[in-house]
């Protein structure tokens, strides 16, 4: 708190600002700071407020050992000056003598007599004020449950009793209930108690979260999967991160390693790393602490201790070092509370817990599926997928390992990739000894091959920069080695991955890759005289290549076709880049060469890329019934001569055709196939995670959106274990949005959510555009779930950082209104005013017409209801904003994809006004809408629109103007004319308000 308040008034409103924030160290501080504030004024009353905000942080924020002290000075106040205490506070105050009791459990250092002589207390004091005391024996019950004695008779002295005014609310009672019934064993039970609260009927501030946590395992057990799932994710999004809700976040974390799930259980453990140092309740700390060993134990019993897990703060663990100081600390805990009870129940609770057997082998929980060998994985480095099918054992002899892997590579074979990583292996051993042996050549030889691998690697995930200058240094070693031709083909590929580097990084990458492209910065401009930086690198590349081709002699037959091959694809890159007639010529020719030579020499690798490269010419250019035909000539010769590796491509290759002639049937076969063909490859051989996408694009085309969603994130996962993590998020990214448009909004934010986690993320790696694009659709996942709170949060700081995007105010135009309108809901029209204002700034650089009229009309409507006549002249401006924008949108010949801004604007002033109870204002509005609207059509398209209109009118006429007979010959004019023309649907809300003013009449 920068200044402390100087006056009750700043006092209260300083208490107010602290109830808004999150529970924790900020808020208890500042109630903290608050109250000594609040001591310095003579008045009692706001010493007495801001001691209750200091209990409730305290409470809230798992700080159990303060929390009495609070009350106490409280209670004394209250015994002290019982005037001060209105109803209210006098509530209050009674409430909290629960809150002190189970403070007062969860501390192993209060003896077991201190616990009953509060609770006599409270009785005593409940009886004193002539109060009920089903509280008191709640209390009574929830000690016998802590220690573990006389629980079923302290149940049925709570149960039996009636509910008074200071019972716990019917979501915490409900919960109790049911612990009790799954604490005897009868899961059924527990679950027909807990189900109001689980179908969200009875709530409270920590339920549903706190009762999904206790359910999630009685749910499997009794066969529940898919309920279970879908808890499991709204549930822990209830409790990440609070202290005092850790053991709920124990118990997700428990489920995760019952069901298959250890790798997320990880991933929740590290989100919830706070928890080691911020909770302070040794009750609720050990509660988190079995969970945590309950999924360490179980990654260690899959093998995988060594990974890296999120612990106490200080050091850096392991899964197994971690399990270690876990047990410790949780069996020290468990072992207190059974001496200060009297009983071993936490210990054998603790037992039961950690003897748990997975209850599932394998339960999906997200969008995003992980293996255990993934959690550990460093952003970029691709991780090994799981093999389709068995390669061939290496030769344990190292000549015949590398004469596998390099007869493989002249054949473009799938196979040599995994032989080069074996290779990698074994030459960056310690012990490694090169062999002498002139079949293998020198080591550089062999370290080039190598490098140039990783290269081809790199260039396949765009790491352009990264793969020239391992094209270059591996040329340089095959100089050494004394093999120019290998030396000229990676020269060549160094060529085409420095022209295909970003223009806005090519400039700064010159100085770190090969010669042979111009160097004079045009790159960096965008532009050459003229010629796009882009296609004039990949000319100037073509040249090169083919300069090296003539100078080069020696060359093997697969080398020369390896040339041509860059040569042709440098071309068909700059047809793709330009989009020129004039560049479609220069390519077929270069395609011709190598199609021809390939032909003489029977490399049939190279004769199916030329065919497919001459199939992409033709579809680049616009000839698609060309590109089919050579599509399908490429498929017959490779189901004829093969190579069979290439076939999944080209059905893939005839799909996206297929797909651009709006045959989504047919695409979707062809894609099939291919998936089922590449399952006998190595997924990036066959570039599996596209043909996933295509088919995910197939899907949405023909209404398939689950089917989609499984192809989405499928792919999504293939381009993250190859280290292509652009391409994994935008995939990713497409996922989430399709899963909120299917009501999957938990799985949206559960996917989300671990994506923002990722390392890379966190520190602001990858692009901050797609970045900002997955917060986002998460913050409309948030609004979507009725999460309108941290939806909010998400949007406000998304518009502070959008405000800055100097080259994309259009987008931050839309971030800030929709911003706005989340303020509105939240009946902020202040704040809501001030990110509408933004919105029309960055909207005049960069025109977002119909999206910020919706935003302006809703902003009024929810303006005018929410505030009546009072909020009148706000939504009035509102809808003024609005006008200006449609006005520009006239200007700019811009047409609205959903309905005209003019007609849905004079239709707003109409709903608006009638807010406002100014209804003759409002029909008017209404009037002026139906002359913009027009008559509806047999086909046009208005009906809808034009009939609620009508409707909209004739209520006000008929209903608040009370005048009914103008009304009904407009319904029925208006009923005759749809009915004309065959819109009979639209009649039916016209009929029944008919109906309604006949009979009042």
């Amino acid at each position: 708190m920068p200044t402390a308040p100087q006056t009750t008034d700043e006092l209260y409103e300083e208490l107010q600002a602290n109830q808004r924030r999150p529970y924790g160290r900020t808020r208890t501080v500042t109630a903290e700071e608050l109250v000594d504030a609040a001591e310095r004024f003579e008045e009692t009353l706001p010493l007495v407020r801001a001691l209750l905000e200091l209990q409730e942080a305290y409470t809230y924020g798992s700080e159990p050992r303060k929390s009495p002290v609070a009350f106490a000075r409280l209670l004394t106040l209250f015994d002290e000056q019982p005037d001060v205490f209105d109803e209210n506070l006098r509530h209050l105050v009674f409430w909290r003598f629960k809150w002190v009791a189970s403070a007062l459990r969860a501390l192993p250092e209060i003896p077991r007599t201190s616990l009953r002589q509060w609770l006599t207390e409270m009785r005593e004091r409940y009886e004193k004020a002539g109060l009920g005391l089903q509280p008191y024996y709640g209390q009574a019950y929830r000690l016998a449950a802590h220690v573990g004695e006389d629980t079923d008779l302290a149940f049925e002295l709570w149960a039996a009793r009636t509910r008074t005014p200071l019972s716990d609310c019917e979501a915490c009672e409900i919960s109790e209930r049911a612990l009790y019934h799954l604490a005897s064993g009868d899961d059924e039970r527990a679950l027909r108690t807990w189900e109001p609260v689980l179908a969200g009927k009875e709530s409270c501030q920590e339920e549903p979260a706190r009762s999904i946590a206790h359910a999630l395992l009685p749910l499997l057990r009794a066969g529940h999967t898919d309920r279970a799932r879908e808890l499991h994710l709204a549930g822990y999004r209830g409790c990440r991160r609070n202290p005092s809700m850790s053991g709920e976040v124990g118990r997700h974390l428990e489920f995760c390693a019952l069901t298959g799930n250890e790798a997320r259980g990880l991933e929740l453990l590290a989100e919830n790393r706070n928890l080691f140092d911020e909770v302070d309740s040794p009750l609720e700390l050990l509660d988190f602490l079995n969970g945590v060993e309950v999924l360490l134990r179980r990654v260690e019993q899959l093998g995988h201790g060594e990974l890296p897990a999120a612990g106490f703060p200080g050091r850096t663990w392991t899964v197994t070092g971690l399990r270690a100081e876990v047990h410790g600390r949780a069996d020290d805990l468990a072992a207190r509370f059974d001496a200060r009870n009297g009983t071993t129940a936490h210990t054998d609770r603790r037992g039961a817990r950690l003897g748990r057997a997975p209850l599932l082998e394998a339960l999906e929980l997200t969008l995003r599926t992980r293996r255990l060998d993934e959690v550990a994985v460093v952003p970029g480095v691709p991780v090994a997928a799981p093999a389709a099918r068995a390669v061939a054992a290496f030769p344990e002899s190292l000549p015949e390992l590398v004469a596998r892997a390099r007869a493989l590579d002249e054949q473009g074979h799938p196979d040599a990739r995994a032989c080069w990583t074996e290779l990698r292996t074994r030459v960056t051993a310690p012990d490694y000894t090169h062999p002498d042996d002139p079949a293998v050549g020198p080591l550089a030889r062999l370290r080039a091959d190598l490098l140039a691998d990783e290269a081809s690697r790199r260039g396949e995930r765009d790491d352009f920069t990264e793969a020239a200058a391992l094209y270059e240094e591996a040329a340089g070693l095959y100089d050494d080695a004394g093999t120019p031709a290998h030396a000229a083909l990676a020269r060549a590929h160094a060529v085409l991955a420095t022209a295909e580097i970003p223009p806005q990084t090519s400039a700064r990458a010159a100085s770190e890759t090969p010669s042979g492209l111009p160097a004079d910065g045009a790159a960096d401009t965008g532009d050459t005289d003229g010629i796009p930086a882009e296609v004039a690198a990949l000319t100037a590349a073509h040249a090169a290549m083919v300069r090296l081709h003539a100078e080069t002699s020696g060359l093997a037959p697969y080398q020369e076709a390896r040339l041509l091959r860059l040569r042709a694809t440098a071309l068909g890159l700059r047809l793709q880049a330009s989009r020129s007639d004039g560049h479609v010529a220069a390519v077929l020719h270069e395609v011709g060469l190598l199609h021809d030579f390939a032909t003489r020499h029977d490399i049939p690798g190279q004769i199916a890329g030329a065919l497919v490269l001459r199939a992409h010419t033709f579809a680049i250019s616009g000839d698609l019934p060309a590109a089919a035909a050579e599509t399908d000539a490429l498929l017959d010769r490779l189901e004829a001569h093969g190579p069979a590796w290439h076939l999944p491509r080209a059905l893939g290759l005839r799909a996206r055709l297929r797909l651009g002639a709006q045959d989504a049937e047919a695409a979707h076969a062809d894609l099939g196939e291919a998936l089922r063909l590449a399952a006998d490859w190595p997924a990036d051989a066959v570039d599996t995670a596209r043909l996933h996408g295509d088919l995910a694009e197939a899907c949405m085309h023909l209404g398939r959106p689950d089917e989609a969603l499984r192809h989405l994130t499928r792919s999504a996962e293939l381009n993250l274990r190859r280290g292509d993590r652009f391409d994994a998020y935008c995939a990713y990214s497409n996922a989430a949005t399709l899963s909120v448009d299917l009501g999957r909004v938990e799985d949206c934010i559960a996917l989300l959510d671990s994506l923002l986690a990722e390392p890379d993320v966190a520190a602001g790696e990858p692009d901050d555009r797609l970045v900002a694009q997955l917060r986002l659709t998460r913050a409309r996942a948030l609004r979507a779930g009725e999460d309108l709170k941290a939806a909010t949060t998400e949007f406000l700081a998304l518009a502070a950082e959008s405000a800055g995007w100097d080259d994309d105010p259009g987008s931050h135009a839309m971030i800030a209104a929709e911003t706005a309108v989340l303020l509105a809901e939240a009946d902020e029209f202040d704040r809501a005013r001030e990110a509408a204002d933004q919105a029309l700034a960055a909207h005049a650089r960069d025109p977002r017409h119909e999206a910020l009229s919706n935003c302006l009309r809703e902003l009024a409507r929810l303006q005018a209801r929410q505030q009546g006549s009072d909020g009148l002249a706000g939504a009035l401006a509102f809808l003024a904003d609005a006008g200006r924008v449609a006005e520009g949108a006239h200007s700019a010949g811009y047409e609205a994809h959903g309905r005209p801004l003019d007609s849905a604007l004079a239709y707003e002033y109409g709903r608006v006004h009638a807010y406002a109870d100014a209804y003759e204002d409002a029909l008017a509005a209404l009037e002026k809408a139906l002359a913009l609207i027009g008559e509806p059509g047999p086909d046009n398209g208005r009906a809808g629109e034009w009939a609620e209109c009508v409707r909209f009118a004739a209520a006000m006429e008929g209903v608040y103007l009370e005048r009914p007979a103008p009304a009904l010959a407009r319904l029925d004019a208006a009923v005759s004319r749809l009915t004309a023309l065959g819109h009979t649907e639209e009649t039916e809300p016209l009929t029944s308000l008919a109906a309604r003013l006949r009979d009042e009449e």
